[in-house]
């Protein structure tokens, strides 16, 4: 009897420690990596944060506490205030196009072409290519002496000839061309894996009661495409918010500022000028517009699906 009793209690902490240890193990492997995470991360972004109080050059070992000096000259300073709208003007525009664009395409190509696979690998293309490498083609596209005035030349509309890149109410619009061109491959791909979700039976049920195409998308299409379209729009968001490569590569901010972003004055304002105070304040502003804007984006499109499901 005393023989039962000692191997059932030491099945009994065996099975225990087994327990423990299958609750702890998780964590075991998980710990490690959150610390590298925060120390090569998050401390340096919080360091980073603490520097935009302050009138720091980057090189000096002191720096001296300034308040929110940095702050205000962000919005009184022409070039940096510009700079706001650009990124709003671009992120907007961008956010509303792509998703329009993809979301037509991954509708068309669910048809039942031939070509559709070959078609989908052309429209992604774009996306899976260099954004630096993708610029510079496209500064050559843009040049006066390029393909674009070459052909308007040929079609005799001299008058829609531009310096693309050279004058500053066209500039900004030949960056937001490139981004679309780009990152529509990619909206596109995450409306076609919602479509996959919708029932074909839905479709053909409306067309036996007299349904047209504009009609199957407005009430059966579109309003089932709601978690592919917030995740779209939330994606599209951030990239269009932190657009950088495509304006260095074809304007470096110009001409006469007019291109001029957040992600590029905080690269110039640190790196090209030595002003690490005002440049850690527009990283901090950057970090907090595209958190609010995500936020209040995501909570908008999300209280839509739920009237959707409703």
């Amino acid at each position: 009897m005393t023989r039962k009793n000692s191997a059932g209690v030491g099945l009994a902490q065996t099975r225990t420690g087994a327990l423990v240890h299958s609750r702890y193990a998780p964590w075991i492997f998980a710990v490690p990596a959150v610390i590298v995470i925060l120390v090569l991360r998050y401390v340096p972004s919080l360091v980073g944060g603490a520097y935009a109080f302050t009138n720091w050059d980057g090189t000096s070992l002191n720096a001296d506490f300034v308040g929110l000096r940095n702050f205000v000259s962000i919005f009184t300073d022409p070039t940096t205030s510009g700079a706001l709208w650009h990124t709003l003007f671009l992120a907007g525009a961008y956010v509303v196009a792509t998703n329009a664009i993809g979301m037509a395409l991954a509708v068309a190509l669910k048809k039942t072409l031939k070509t559709r696979s070959l078609l989908r690998a052309l429209f992604f293309l774009p996306f899976a290519l260099s954004q630096l490498a993708t610029a510079y083609i496209w500064q050559f596209i843009f040049a006066y002496n390029g393909p674009i005035n070459y052909f308007l030349d040929k079609l005799h509309l001299e008058s829609l000839k531009h310096t693309w890149l050279g004058e500053p109410g066209v500039a900004l619009v030949a960056i937001l061309v490139v981004m679309i061109w780009q990152y529509t491959g990619m909206t596109m791909v995450i409306y076609m894996a919602g479509l996959e979700g919708i029932p074909e039976e839905l479709h053909e049920a409306a067309m036996v009661d007299g349904a047209g195409p504009w009609k199957r998308f407005r009430h059966i299409t579109f309003p089932l495409l709601a978690p592919a379209l917030t995740t779209s729009c939330t994606l599209t968001l951030v990239f269009g918010l932190g657009v950088f490569d495509q304006i260095i590569a074809l304007t470096n901010g110009g001409p006469s500022s007019a291109t001029e972003t957040i992600a590029t004055q905080v690269f110039k304002q640190t790196f090209v000028y030595g002003f690490f105070g005002e440049g850690s304040a527009m990283a901090v502003l950057f970090a907090a517009l595209v958190t609010l804007f995500a936020i209040i984006q995501m909570l908008i499109l999300r209280r839509r699906e739920e009237r959707l499901d409703k």
